[in-house]
């Protein structure tokens, strides 16, 4: 039976990216810069006014996997596609990349694959247009107990949340990772998330969660309060709690101790996937056994990494930037 350092379950998403002035995005009625949910007509009308496609699977904790994967552990990732031409490409391009795709592409369903048109214009600025589609559908059947209950990290994505068979499909797979001898964790993913389903995300952390990551809005979000209150009060109901908080660094509160990690300030090229990168490189260091402050800056130069060129994904080999840096 095959055994993982890291198993991810989440979004599958292809990232579709093109680029796209000031007009176009005027014309297209597209809002700069930000990120916003669309149906599937409009994802397709998007689509279809692509130029220049470059395609590449993305969803924010299949981005940590691959970025763990990337640096030699054993991973997997547990999402939903369709079998369609996207679907196809998702799965191929996961399993490319060294990671276990654990569910074969859905045949039947009229729901396409999850997709985000991602326009960038000549300053930078990306506009991203999500659509989900049938990534949301995850239910306990697509998370076979054989890969979570060998896992000796879970990591899930809060996104996924907003619905109750993923929901469920949480709970269970927690268990069953530690019910393995593995821990399991969460990436809040965002505030309104929590907003939504604030005391069954924070039974969820109390009741079946080893740690939990999150920027400073979003673990504020956990308690409706400050920073400092929320680190408090999280790292009450959860042994490893694990902020962070831009230029101003990551604190972290494990069984009860806490630590400040600074960051260097780097002018991001594409903010895009620091968050993902981060938790990557922090999971990395979990995963091999090093001190909770090595994680950090582990997580810290993925992060600085990835930010420095357009994609969510490391285009440096970062065990190469760890052996620089003294980490490893």
């Amino acid at each position: 039976m095959k055994h993982y350092q890291l198993v991810g379950i989440g979004n599958a998403v292809v990232d579709v990216i093109s680029h796209a002035d000031d007009s176009f995005l005027d014309h297209m009625g597209i809002e700069k810069g930000i990120m916003q949910l669309v149906e599937r007509d409009r994802s397709e009308t998007l689509y279809a006014s692509m130029s220049d496609r470059l395609q590449t699977p993305g969803g924010a904790v299949a981005n940590t996997v691959a970025g763990v994967g990337a640096l030699g552990l054993q991973t997997a990732f547990i999402g939903r596609v369709r079998d369609d031409a996207l679907g196809r490409f998702y799965a191929d391009a996961m399993t490319d990349n060294g990671i276990d795709f654990v569910n074969p592409p859905v045949q039947g369903s009229d729901v396409p694959t999850s997709r985000s048109m991602i326009f960038v214009a000549p300053d930078g600025e990306r506009s991203m247009n999500t659509y989900l589609g049938i990534s949301t559908g995850l239910t306990s059947g697509d998370v076979p107990v054989e890969v979570t209950g060998n896992a000796r990290i879970m990591f899930l994505e809060g996104y996924l949340f907003d619905h109750d068979a993923g929901k469920t499909a949480f709970r269970e797979a927690a268990r069953a990772t530690k019910a393995g001898g593995g821990i399991a964790g969460i990436a809040i993913s965002d505030p309104f998330c929590v907003e939504r389903h604030r005391a069954d995300f924070l039974a969820l952390i109390e009741n079946d969660l080893d740690y939990v990551i999150g920027n400073e809005h979003e673990i504020c979000s956990l308690f409706e309060t400050d920073l400092e209150s929320a680190l408090t009060r999280t790292a009450a109901i959860c042994p490893l709690v694990i902020c962070t908080r831009s230029g101003d660094g990551v604190s972290v509160i494990s069984d009860g101790e806490r630590i400040d990690v600074p960051v260097e300030e780097v002018t991001p090229v594409d903010a895009t996937g620091a968050g993902d990168q981060f938790a990557a490189g922090f999971l990395y260091g979990l995963a091999t056994g090093r001190d909770v402050d090595v994680c950090c800056r582990m997580g810290n130069a993925c992060a600085a990494e990835v930010i420095s060129h357009i994609g969510p994904r490391p285009q440096k080999e970062m065990m190469k930037v760890f052996q620089a840096e003294g980490l490893v």
